[in-house]
């Protein structure tokens, strides 16, 4: 079974439900709220365990009700927590519009995630134990850097989501073995709108580059070989919360399985396209067998 460390964030999801999100200066009335455990780190991990790795979280939560929520479910997805450190202080808070197009709007208050600044010890045997390490941006940089040369120095895969996105250091990249942007992500970095001169730019800084383009899909670029294009299933989007999230996760899972890389990215848009039928981030990640059912 592959092993799949992620160091990165874990937030509560404080999500809206709208028709229409407000303007700037507009009051409106939503249907529901719900409170749904989230963090681009978190929901990471729970979709990987959930298309059948053995993962790991390193990261924190705060000494609230918020924080042991978070480590409960976590848990109950099948996520090691042994290294999910508690502090002081609350938990970080991601705060979410979804319209009834099942677009979003999202505000992350940091909360513990801001106290992961560097590794901790046995932060990296456990890194060197896995086989990929998924990375965000949802932590201080500096803790990122060190994951990154640490699974580097390893010989473990790096996987790197780019969000929220900033600027990335090259010795970061120089660390990164697959980049996986979303469209909006890699036209940012580069400067460019069109996902295949995004991508053909960004291979001046890693090797691989996976760009997440939503309902249109997904594209592969490497050094060696002509860009791929893999189109994603049609299905009504109740809430795309979470989706990248789902899809990295699962592409992660593939990739350990050794399964090509047009499999690997249809498996990883099958269980995108099911995450996006549901409400929420981590409650909407397929297990493996709904994957299965859908793309075995």
């Amino acid at each position: 079974m592959t092993h799949i460390a992620v160091l990165g964030s874990t937030n509560m999801d404080l999500v809206v439900y709208v028709e229409k999100p407000p303007r700037r200066g507009e009051t409106v009335t939503g249907r529901e709220f719900r409170t749904i455990p989230g963090g681009k780190g978190a929901n990471q991990a729970v979709a990987a365990a959930r298309a059948g790795a053995t993962v790991s979280m390193i990261g924190a939560v705060g000494h609230d009700t918020f924080g042991t929520r978070l480590r409960s479910t976590l848990e109950h997805s099948g996520v090691t927590t042994d290294h999910l450190r508690t502090v002081e202080g609350p938990s970080g808070t991601a705060h979410i519009v979804v319209d009834d197009e099942g677009g979003n709007a999202i505000v992350v208050i940091p909360g513990a995630n801001g106290t992961v600044d560097h590794l901790v010890p046995g932060d990296e045997g456990l890194i060197a134990s896995a086989d990929a390490l998924l990375l965000q941006l949802e932590i201080p940089l500096a803790a990122v850097l060190a994951g990154a040369q640490t699974a580097r120095a390893h010989g473990v895969r790096t996987i790197l989501t780019p969000a929220p996105v900033q600027p990335l250091p090259p010795e970061l990249l120089a660390a990164t073995d697959l980049l996986v942007p979303n469209e909006h992500e890699a036209a940012t970095l580069t400067g460019l709108a069109d996902p295949f001169a995004a991508g053909a730019a960004l291979l001046d800084r890693v090797p691989r580059v996976v760009i997440t383009l939503g309902a249109a899909g997904s594209v592969y670029l490497t050094r060696d070989a002509e860009p791929l294009a893999v189109p994603a299933p049609r299905v009504t989007a109740v809430d795309s919360t979470g989706a990248g999230d789902t899809y990295v996760g699962a592409l992660a899972v593939a990739l350990g399985e050794e399964r090509p890389i047009r499999e690997a990215m249809t498996w990883a848009a099958a269980a995108a396209a099911l995450s996006v039928q549901r409400e929420g981030a981590s409650a909407s990640m397929p297990y493996r067998s709904e994957i299965e059912a859908r793309y075995p």
